[in-house]
C-alpha cells in the first residue's frame, strides 16, 4: 500500500488522522490412530487416540441395564442406578440403553468407578427446563452410542443464560464434566436456544453418527480437545460453532477433523481453537457472523487501498470462519468458508498442505500473524479486504486466486490484534519490520485494488506463475516493496497503474521489463517478440492499466525485444496469459534492448520511488 512506504514521515500520521475522520464501510484400539501436527512455529502438537472404545459402537443389549423414559417417569430394568421420580443417577459403571420420551427431567452420571461408563441411546427423546438433561458429573470416561438407525434428541429449554455459571454447572444440553465420545450409527437432534449444546470439560471425540446441535451460545465445546472423525455434524450456534477452550496446557485446546462432513452456521467464529486446528480431510461448509455481505469495518476506501485503519469497537465479536493461537494445519479436504471477519485466521502460523478452500470473507481471506506457509492444494478466495496476510509469506505449490479490495499479498510485521482472547481488535501492524514474501512455486492469480504483491520487507520469486490484475489507481503499484525485491525464476505478470509502479531490483537473477504505456483499456493484448520473432509473452490484462511487468526465463539480458500493443492471438487464453496460438500484429511500441537485469521502457506517474518519482523514460 502506498501508506506503507510513508513510515517514518510525520505527515504519514496526518493522512492517517485525515482517513480516520473519513467514512467507515462496513459489511457463515480397534488399535490406535494419532495424528500430530507439529509446524515449526507451533506452541505444542496435536496428538489424538481413537481406541476401541472410541471406535468400536456395538452393543450386547443381553448384558444391559435398561432405561425407560415414560413422560413424566423412568423405569430401570437392571442394576448401577437409582430412580428417583423423573430423574435417574447413574452410579456405577457399565452398559445401560436409554429409550422412550422424558418431557422435563434428567439422566444424570455420577460414578467414582475407573471404568466406561457405556450409554446406548435408542429411540430417546429427552428434555428439561431446568437442568442439563444428559449431565455426565463424574465418570473416568463416556461414551455414548447412536444406535443404528435411530433417531434421538436432547432438548435444554432453560431459559436462563449460564455460560458464566461456575465449572460445576451445567451449562449445556448435554454436558459432560470428563472424557465424552459420541459415537455409532443413529442421530442425535440437541436444541439448546439459551446455552450451549454439547459441552465436554475434558476431551471431545464425535465418531460417525449425525449430530445436528442448534444453540443460543456455542454448539460444541471440547475444553481441552474436540476430535471428529467420519461424522456428519450440523450446527447453528448463537457464539461459536466448535471451541476448545484450554489455554493452561500447550497440548490441549485443539480441534482435529478428520474425514467428516461439518455444516456451521455460527455467529461468532466458525471453528475456535486456543492452540491448533488441524484439517486431514473431509467436508467443512461454515457460514460466520452472517458471512462476507456483513463485513467488518475496514477502512475508508475514499483512496482505494489507503488507510488501514478497518476498526473494530470493543462490542464487535470476532466472526472468523477458522481460528487458533498457535497453528492451523489444513493437509486435505474441502472448505468452504463464508465470514464476516477473516476467513481463516492464526495468532501463530498457517500451513495449507493440500485440499482445497473457498472463502468469501469481510475481512482478509488468510491471516497469520507469524508465518503462512502454502506446499499444495487449490485456494479460490472471491472476496476479501487483504488476500492473504502474515509476516511471512511463503508459496512453495498450489493454485491460489483471489479478489482483493486492498491488497491482494501483504506482508507485514507485528500482529493481529484480534486474537482470540482479545477477540476484538484492529490489526496494528508495524511498519518497521523484516517481513518476508516469497515464492517459489505454484500458480498465483490475483486481482487487487490496492497492491497486487505487497511486501513492507523483502521480496523474492524463484519460481511459479504470479499474474497481477492490481490497481488502476495511482496511490497503489502491482508490485511494492520496501526491502529487497529478487527474482531469480518463475513468470511474473504485473499490470495496473503506473504511480507506483515498482520493478525487481538490479540484482536479480532473471531479467525484467516494465513497461510504462499510459492508460490502456481493459482487454488491450500486450505482445513481446524477440528478434527472431518468436513470442516471448502475449497477455491481455483485465482491468486498465498503464504499466505491466514482465519477469520470464525467456527474456535475456542483452536481447532485444519487439513491444506490440493490440492485435489478435488464435492461442488457448487463461487469465489473460495466451499459449500455443498465433499473434497477428496490433501496433508497434517499440524495439527495446535489455541493459541490465531490470530494463525500464516509458514514463511513470511518478507518485513515489517505486514508480519513478517523475523520472524520464529510461529506454
Amino acid at each position: 500500500m502506498f501508506i506503507n512506504r510513508l513510515k517514518g514521515k510525520i505527515w504519514s500520521g496526518t493522512l492517517a488522522t485525515l482517513l480516520l475522520a473519513g467514512t467507515l464501510y462496513g459489511c457463515n484400539e480397534s488399535g490406535v490412530i494419532s495424528a500430530t501436527s507439529a509446524p515449526a512455529s507451533t506452541a505444542g502438537s496435536i496428538s489424538v487416540d481413537f481406541d476401541r472404545q472410541d471406535l468400536d459402537s456395538s452393543w450386547d443389549g443381553a448384558g444391559a441395564s435398561q432405561i425407560t423414559l415414560k413422560g413424566d417417569a423412568i423405569t430401570l430394568n437392571g442394576q448401577g442406578a437409582v430412580v428417583n421420580g423423573s430423574t435417574v443417577t447413574i452410579n456405577s459403571a457399565g452398559l445401560y440403553t436409554i429409550s422412550g420420551t422424558l418431557h422435563d427431567g434428567q439422566i444424570l452420571v455420577d460414578t467414582d468407578d475407573e471404568a466406561l461408563v457405556h450409554l446406548v441411546l435408542n429411540g430417546a427423546q429427552m428434555s428439561s427446563s431446568g437442568d442439563s438433561p444428559l449431565y455426565i458429573k463424574n465418570a473416568d470416561k463416556t461414551v455414548i452410542t447412536l444406535a443404528e438407525g435411530s433417531s434421538n434428541s436432547i432438548t435444554f429449554s432453560c431459559s436462563s443464560d449460564l455460560s458464566g455459571a461456575s465449572s460445576d454447572e451445567a451449562d449445556a444440553a448435554l454436558f459432560s464434566k470428563d472424557d465424552l465420545t459420541i459415537n455409532g450409527g443413529g442421530s442425535l437432534v440437541v436444541v439448546s436456544p439459551h446455552n450451549s449444546g454439547i459441552s465436554s470439560k475434558d476431551d471431545l471425540k464425535l465418531v460417525n453418527g449425525v449430530i445436528t446441535v442448534t444453540s443460543g451460545a456455542d454448539g460444541i465445546k471440547g475444553k481441552d480437545s474436540i476430535a471428529v472423525r467420519d461424522g456428519k455434524i450440523t450446527v447453528n450456534a448463537g457464539e461459536d460453532g466448535l471451541q476448545s477452550t484450554n489455554d493452561q496446557d500447550r497440548n490441549k485446546g485443539f480441534v482435529y477433523i478428520e474425514g467428516s462432513s461439518l455444516q456451521i452456521t455460527a455467529q461468532a467464529d466458525g471453528i475456535q481453537a486456543e492452540s491448533s486446528v488441524l484439517i486431514k480431510g473431509g467436508a467443512i461448509n461454515i457460514c460466520s457472523g452472517g458471512g462476507s455481505a456483513n463485513g467488518i469495518k475496514q477502512g475508508n476506501q475514499a483512496i482505494p487501498g489507503m488507510g488501514r485503519d478497518k476498526l473494530q469497537t470493543s462490542e464487535t465479536e470476532s466472526a472468523k470462519g477458522i481460528k487458533a493461537t498457535a497453528d492451523i494445519t489444513i493437509e486435505n479436504g474441502s472448505i468452504t468458508l463464508n465470514t464476516a471477519d477473516d476467513a481463516i485466521h492464526s495468532n501463530g502460523s498457517v500451513n495449507i498442505n493440500g485440499g482445497t478452500l473457498s472463502a468469501s470473507s469481510g475481512d482478509d481471506g488468510i491471516h497469520s500473524d507469524a508465518s503462512l506457509v502454502i506446499n499444495a492444494g487449490d485456494i479460490t478466495i472471491d472476496k476479501s479486504y487483504e488476500g492473504l496476510e502474515s509476516a511471512a509469506i511463503t508459496i512453495n505449490g498450489g493454485s491460489i486466486r483471489l479478489k482483493a479490495s486492498d491488497d491482494g499479498l501483504n506482508t507485514s510485521g507485528g500482529s493481529d490484534g484480534s486474537s482470540v482472547n482479545s477477540r476484538p481488535g484492529q490489526n496494528n501492524f508495524d511498519t518497521s519490520d523484516g517481513s518476508q514474501l516469497n515464492i517459489h512455486g505454484g500458480y498465483i492469480y490475483i486481482d487487487a485494488q490496492g497492491d497486487g504483491l505487497d511486501s513492507n520487507g523483502d521480496f523474492a520469486m524463484t519460481g511459479g506463475t504470479v499474474i497481477v490484475n492490481g490497481p488502476t489507481n495511482d496511490g497503489n503499484g502491482a508490485l511494492d516493496y520496501n526491502g529487497t525485491g529478487t527474482v531469480a525464476g518463475g513468470l511474473l505478470l504485473a499490470a495496473g497503474s503506473s504511480g507506483m509502479a515498482q520493478a525487481p531490483g538490479a540484482d536479480s537473477a532473471q531479467a525484467s521489463l516494465q513497461l510504462n504505456l499510459g492508460t490502456q483499456k481493459a482487454g488491450t493484448l500486450l505482445c513481446i517478440q524477440n528478434e527472431t520473432g518468436e513470442e516471448i509473452i502475449t497477455f491481455s490484462p483485465a482491468k486498465d492499466y498503464a504499466s505491466l511487468l514482465v519477469s520470464a526465463p525467456r527474456l535475456e539480458q542483452g536481447g532485444t525485444y519487439t513491444v506490440y500493443l493490440g492485435g489478435s492471438s488464435s492461442g488457448t487464453v487463461k487469465d489473460g496469459l495466451y499459449s500455443a496460438g498465433i499473434y497477428t500484429p496490433g501496433s508497434r511500441v517499440a524495439s527495446i534492448q535489455l541493459s541490465g537485469a531490470v530494463t525500464r521502457y516509458g514514463q511513470a506517474g511518478g507518485m513515489m520511488p517505486g514508480g519513478g518519482m517523475g523520472r524520464g523514460p529510461d529506454r
